[in-house]
Parts: C-alpha cells; sequence; structure tokens
C-alpha cells in the first residue's frame, strides 16, 4: 500500500450537480433556480435580517436599558463560606489562592466577601472588596481585613 493508491471509501462522495449544461441533462433551462424574480438571477443577494419588506425583527423590538462600561463585576462569597472552609481545612488565613484551589471563584475574577452568616474563626482575610457588614463580623472574630 503506498499514498498513490489511498482513496475514499466507497459512497462517502458524490459528485456535485452539475446544472446548466442543458436540457438533455435534465438540470438545464431555469438551472434549479424556479421561474422569473431576483432569486433567478445570478449575483442576488439579501441583506441579513430581512424579511420580504416586513418590519424586521431587530426593528419591531424596543430598544431599552444600557451597559455601563464603567461596571467592577465581583465574585461574592459570604463570611459563612470563609468559616466552612476554615473549619474544613484549619485555615488561619483566606485569599484568591485558597478560594481559587476550593473551586469557589476563578483566577481572573474579583472577590467581594459579604456578610452573610456568623464568622466566628480569627482570620485574615485578603480580597478585593469588602460589606461594612463583613468588615465588622471579621475583625468582630478577631481577625483582619485587607484589601488587594
Amino acid at each position: 500500500m503506498d499514498l498513490s493508491s489511498l482513496r475514499p471509501a466507497c459512497g462517502s462522495t458524490h459528485h456535485e450537480k452539475r446544472i446548466g449544461r442543458g436540457q438533455g441533462s435534465g438540470k438545464g433551462g431555469t438551472s434549479t433556480r424556479g421561474h422569473k424574480g431576483a432569486k433567478s438571477r445570478s449575483g442576488y443577494h439579501t441583506k441579513i435580517g430581512f424579511e420580504g419588506g416586513q418590519m424586521p425583527l431587530q426593528r419591531r423590538v424596543p430598544k431599552f436599558g444600557f451597559k455601563n462600561i464603567n461596571r467592577v463585576a465581583y465574585k461574592a462569597i459570604n463570611v459563612s463560606m470563609l468559616q466552612e472552609l476554615a473549619e474544613r481545612d484549619n485555615l488561619t488565613a483566606i485569599d484568591k489562592d485558597v478560594l481559587i484551589k476550593a473551586g469557589l471563584i476563578s483566577k481572573n475574577a474579583l472577590l467581594k466577601v459579604l456578610g452573610d452568616g456568623v464568622l466566628k474563626a480569627k482570620l485574615e482575610v485578603k480580597a478585593d472588596a469588602f460589606s461594612e457588614k463583613a468588615k465588622a463580623a471579621i475583625e468582630a472574630a478577631g481577625g483582619s481585613v485587607v484589601v488587594l
């Protein structure tokens, strides 16, 4: 066997339809385009979203709202989750790397600690942002807050 003897499996390839090669071929005359109209002409092309003159969907549906380009999206973690992590892994400090290893945040996410839940462990917490309630809860438990 050599490269010159290779060919596709039987039935896996098809001949292209040869249109416009005379009436005897069965695909002459209109060349499978039907009769008259723009679609039968060469160079036919419609705009994307054209609906035959009906008002197109992108113009029928009203526009509303806006996207704030200055918005900063944080991944939120509650202090109750920090308590669970501290108990499970016997931690004294929690930062982004610990949360990434735990699978709670992705590596490029900005982290914000929120104050839902109860924190008993004395922790040093490093994050991009803290809510006032979370700061108070961490400091009340004897821990410290570090804003990155």
